[in-house]
C-alpha cells in the first residue's frame, strides 16, 4: 500500500514539472512573440515587411536580415515594395521613405511633426546632459546659433591658413620627400583630427594637450557600439572606457577655459571654444564647463567621420582616373596662378572641379545608411498618386546609401562621374535627391567647414604628391560598419612632386 502511495505521489509531482515546464516554455515564447511581432500600423498603412526571403524564419526572420545588412534589405524592399514600406524590428516600426518625391516630407517637416530628439537619445552619454538633442528647446536654439556663427564665411577665411600650416607640417613629417606606402584612410584621419583641433580647439589645446584629446577621443568613439544604439549604458568595457575619457575631457578642458580666463591672450579669438565658453543663454544661465565639453565632442563627432571619409574617397577616386588627376591639377595652375603660394578662402570657391569629387565620393559613399526622426503625430503623404498613412511613434527613416543610387534620379548611379554636378546637368538640383549633407531644416552646419578642410588638403596633396593605389581594386564600401567608410586596402604609394 505504501509503495503505491509514494508511486502516485512521485508520478503526481512528475506531472506537475511537466506542466511547470511547459508553462515556463510557453511564457518564454509568448513573450518572445510579444517583443517581435510587427505593431500594426492602421488603416492606409504603407506595405509592411514581414517575413524575409534572406532568412525565411517566422517572427525573426526580417530581424537577422537586417541586422546582417541593413543596406541590402532596404534595397530590396525598395525593389519590391516601391518608395514608401515599414520594417518591424522588435515594437518599433520603421518606414522609409526613398527617393526626392517621398523624402521631402522628411526634410520640410517641423520637430513637432518629426523630431530627432528621440532619435539620438542615445548620443547622450557621449555629449552629456543637455547638450543639443537633449537640451530644452531654447537652450537648443542658442547652441545651435553658436555652432552657426562659428561656422561663417567670416570665420572660415581665418581657418585655411591654419589648415594648410597643419597639412604642410603632417606631410613634411610623416610622408617627407622620399617615395612610401601609406594608409591613406589613417593618414588622412589623423590630418583630419589636427587640422580640426587648431580650429576647433585652439593653438593652446593643439599644442599641449592634443595627444591626450585625441586619445580621449579615440575612447568616446570606440564607446559608440550598435549595442549602444539600444541600451545606451549597458555594463560593457567600452561604455566604461567611454564614460571615463568624458570625465577627464571635462577636467582638461576646465584647465584650458581656467587658464583663458587669466591670460586671454592665450587664444586668438578665432576658434570655437572660445566662443563657447562665452555663451550665455536667454534666461541669463551661463554655459557650464561640461556643456563646452559636449559641444565641442559633438562638433567633433560630428565632422571627424565625414571629413576623414569623405576626404579618403575622394582622393582615391580622383587616384583611380589619370585624366583626373590632370584636370583638378589644371584647375589648381588656373585658380593659385602660382601654385607655391598660400590657399585663400577665396581660392576654394573657384575649385568647382575638386569641389565635385568631393560632392560626387559624397553621394556614392555617404557615411551613414541611414537618417531617422520620430513622428510625433500621424502623418499622411503622397507618392507617386498614392496616400500613405504614417502612425504616430513610427520611426521615419531615409537611406542614402539607396536613395542617392537611384537611377530615376542619377544618370549611370554606380559611376564615379564628377561632372554630372556641373552645367548643364547639375543632376543634384533635383530636390532632396542630393543627401550628402543631409537637406532641408536640419541639413549639416558643418558642410561648409568640411568642405574648406578637405579641399585644403586635398589641394595641397594632388599638387604636391603623385598618388598611386597599390592594391589592384577600389576597396568596398563597409555597409556592416556604424560609420560607412573604405573596407579593404587603402594603401598608396605617395612620391614628391616638383613643383612649379
Amino acid at each position: 500500500m505504501k509503495q503505491a502511495v509514494s508511486f502516485r505521489l512521485l508520478h503526481c509531482n512528475s506531472n506537475t514539472q511537466i506542466i511547470m515546464i511547459f508553462y515556463i516554455i510557453f511564457g518564454f515564447i509568448l513573450v518572445i512573440y510579444l517583443a517581435l511581432r510587427p505593431r500594426r500600423g492602421g488603416p492606409g498603412a504603407p506595405p509592411t515587411v514581414n517575413h524575409s526571403p534572406v532568412y525565411p524564419i517566422p517572427l525573426i526572420g526580417t530581424l537577422l536580415e537586417f541586422f546582417a545588412s541593413p543596406n541590402k534589405m532596404v534595397q530590396r524592399c525598395y525593389e519590391k515594395y516601391g518608395p514608401v514600406f515599414t520594417i518591424s524590428i522588435f515594437h518599433k516600426r520603421l518606414t522609409f521613405l526613398i527617393g526626392p518625391e517621398a523624402q521631402e516630407i522628411f526634410f520640410k517637416a517641423s520637430d513637432d511633426v518629426l523630431s530627432q530628439q528621440e532619435v539620438y537619445d542615445f548620443m547622450r552619454p557621449i555629449f552629456g546632459d543637455g547638450i543639443i538633442y537633449d537640451a530644452p528647446k531654447k537652450r537648443r536654439q542658442t547652441q545651435f546659433q553658436s555652432v552657426s556663427s562659428g561656422l561663417r564665411a567670416g570665420r572660415l577665411k581665418s581657418y585655411v591658413p591654419k589648415i594648410e600650416d597643419e597639412t604642410r607640417k603632417y606631410l613634411l613629417q610623416e610622408w617627407g620627400n622620399d617615395a612610401k606606402v601609406v594608409d591613406l584612410l589613417v593618414a588622412l584621419s589623423e590630418l583630419t583630427i589636427l587640422t580640426a583641433s587648431r580650429c576647433l580647439h585652439g593653438e593652446d589645446v593643439r599644442e599641449h594637450i592634443f595627444k591626450e584629446v585625441q586619445e580621449l577621443y579615440h575612447e568616446l568613439d570606440k564607446g559608440l557600439t550598435p549595442l549602444t544604439v539600444f541600451w545606451p549604458n549597458a555594463p560593457t568595457k567600452a561604455h566604461r572606457k567611454r564614460d571615463a575619457a568624458r570625465k577627464e575631457m571635462i577636467r582638461l578642458f576646465e584647465t584650458v577655459i581656467r587658464e583663458r580666463e587669466e591670460n586671454p591672450s592665450r587664444s586668438d579669438g578665432t576658434d570655437i571654444l572660445e566662443l563657447f565658453r562665452n555663451i550665455t543663454y536667454k534666461d541669463g544661465v551661463k554655459i557650464t564647463t561640461e556643456e563646452v565639453t559636449g559641444l565641442l565632442i559633438a562638433l567633433l563627432f560630428a565632422g571627424q567621420h565625414t571629413s576623414c571619409i569623405t576626404s579618403t574617397w575622394t582622393s582615391l577616386f580622383i587616384a583611380n582616373d589619370n585624366k583626373l588627376i590632370d584636370r583638378v591639377r589644371d584647375e589648381q595652375k588656373t585658380v593659385l596662378k602660382d601654385v607655391n603660394r598660400k590657399i585663400e578662402y577665396d581660392d576654394l570657391q573657384q575649385m568647382e572641379i575638386l569641389h565635385n569629387c568631393m560632392r560626387e565620393a559624397l553621394r556614392l559613399c555617404p557615411t551613414f545608411i541611414m537618417i531617422l526622426r520620430r513622428a510625433e503625430k500621424n502623418i499622411t503623404i503622397e507618392v507617386a498618386g498614392k496616400a500613405y498613412n504614417i502612425s504616430k511613434n513610427d520611426f521615419v527613416v531615409v537611406s542614402p546609401t539607396v536613395s542617392m543610387r537611384l537611377k530615376s534620379t542619377f544618370a549611370n548611379p554606380d559611376t564615379f562621374d564628377p561632372d554630372r554636378f556641373a552645367e548643364p546637368r547639375e543632376e543634384h538640383k533635383i530636390p532632396y535627391a542630393y543627401l550628402g549633407f543631409g537637406g532641408g531644416l536640419h541639413s549639416c552646419m558643418g558642410q561648409n567647414f568640411a568642405f574648406v578642410q578637405v579641399k585644403t588638403i586635398l589641394s595641397i596633396l594632388f599638387r604636391e604628391y603623385d598618388i598611386e593605389r597599390v592594391a589592384p581594386d577600389m576597396p568596398s564600401i563597409g555597409y556592416d560598419d556604424m560609420v560607412v567608410g573604405p573596407k579593404g586596402d587603402c594603401r598608396v604609394r605617395v612620391t614628391k612632386r616638383k613643383v612649379q
